[in-house]
């Protein structure tokens, strides 16, 4: 293997195990932001190690016995040697490989939980909790955070040095809270959560479409939470759109790798189980008897085109109509972006053209590339081809996503000859 087909399979390795690394390393060293540095110490040695002696068999459980024994030997330094260090190796040895895969399948759930309700804690501005958590949980970098919000790199990076500062100096507990304050802290967790599913659904930088085990991860911690949780719709709401939208990975990459979008996809091979059991989750929220949040409303949108046998089928207008109410509970470009997919579809191109055309004054969305996605699709049903290539060229430029800039680019080349 070459040194940078090493390279990409440790990067590929790292995004999958980093999660679960640093919550392993935070239960035990009870610092989120020495967990971490301890988790990239390891990346460090295997970036080093792994090109020429090759990947070992159980990376997950090598990663972990590197930062346990970084984690040793600083805590033999620190001033809390005697506290810390008694509470870290009460019980045994270092791990061997084989008892890390039992770490990893028991006690690591509980972790991430932990890990996820740490780094939403309170005592943190919510916008430094949702870059902390996926910086941390989600393996994103920080460019990839800012790109997601539509703000600057570095006030992302500011915003996770702060937090983790702020989390060692108020020395929060690693642990997850009950009653009223888990009440109180589920809202910015389910934030979380979400933004993880979505990175992993369509990603944002790379040369992957999806990520399906970030989404599915999402997934895991969403299921668990709702159980914790029976009582909180949202929470079951977004379980359900979670579900939903997971019914449709299989279809989502063609055979080379390549996206493929939601009404050209292959709708017999959706997961129905997935499906049944979202519908089951939303039936949870409407029998809680409260109006539905955004994420019910987004669980409700994925439910209409689930239950669509063929795309022809799908019923736009109701559609339409959730996004108009969602737009309503949850106010954003992004929305009114989809809103206006969702009102061309059920009422013509024209109208949808109208709202976008509306959004493109809007500053957030300055460097979105879904705005000219979204206008060269409603250009091209109007058959404004010209136009519509240098949109989708102008979105080719916005992406990071290499696959995603590869479709965009094959629709503007459509357009240029005719086969739009």
């Amino acid at each position: 293997m070459t040194a940078t087909a090493a390279h990409r399979t440790i990067d590929a390795i790292w995004r999958i195990e980093s999660a679960k690394l640093i919550a392993g390393l935070a239960r035990m060293v009870r610092d989120v932001g020495l967990a971490e540095d301890l988790a990239q110490d390891a990346l460090v040695i295997a970036l080093e190690k792994w090109p020429d002696k090759g990947i070992p068999d159980n990376p997950g459980a090598w990663l972990m016995a590197t930062a346990k024994r970084r984690a040793i030997d600083q805590l033999r330094r620190n001033k809390l040697r005697d506290r810390k260090y008694e509470e870290f190796g009460r019980d045994n040895d270092l791990y061997t490989e084989q008892d890390l895969d039992i770490v990893m399948d028991g006690e690591i759930g509980d972790d991430l939980l932990r890990l996820i309700f740490t780094t939403c804690h309170p005592i943190l501005s919510r916008d430094a909790r949702v870059a902390l958590t996926l910086r941390l949980l989600g393996g994103l970098t920080t460019d990839e955070i800012a790109h997601a919000f539509l703000v600057a790199e570095s006030t992302i990076a500011q915003r996770i040095v702060r937090a983790k500062k702020t989390l060692s100096t108020a020395q929060v507990p690693f642990e997850l809270p009950e009653g009223d304050e888990l009440k109180e802290r589920i809202a910015t967790v389910l934030e979380v959560i979400y933004l993880m599913f979505n990175e992993g659904y369509a990603a944002t930088s790379g040369s992957t479409w999806i990520r399906p085990l970030l989404s599915q991860e999402a997934l895991r911690l969403g299921r668990v939470l709702a159980e914790i949780s029976p009582m909180e719709p949202e929470v079951h709401g977004l379980v359900a759109l979670m579900e939903i939208q997971s019914s449709r990975f299989k279809t989502r990459v063609g055979p080379a790798g390549e996206p493929v979008l939601l009404m050209d996809q292959n709708r017999a091979l959706w997961d129905h189980l997935l499906i049944r059991r979202g519908l089951t989750s939303l039936e949870r929220v409407q029998k809680l008897g409260r109006p539905l949040g955004p994420y019910a409303l987004q669980a409700s949108i994925s439910a209409c085109h689930a239950q669509a046998r063929t795309a022809a089928e799908t019923d736009w207008v109701r559609i339409a109509a959730l996004y108009e109410a969602l737009s309503r509970a949850m106010p954003s470009p992004i929305v009114e972006l989809n809103r206006a997919v969702a009102i061309a579809m059920a009422f013509g191109p024209v109208f949808g053209l109208q709202i976008v055309d509306e959004l493109s004054a809007e500053p957030s969305l300055k460097e979105y590339h879904l705005l000219p996605s979204v206008r060269g699709d409603l250009l091209v049903k109007l058959e404004r081809f010209a136009e519509a290539r240098e949109e989708f060229e102008r979105a080719a430029t916005l992406t990071r996503n290499e696959r995603e800039r590869e479709l965009l680019l094959k629709r503007a080349a459509e357009c240029t000859n005719g086969l739009c």
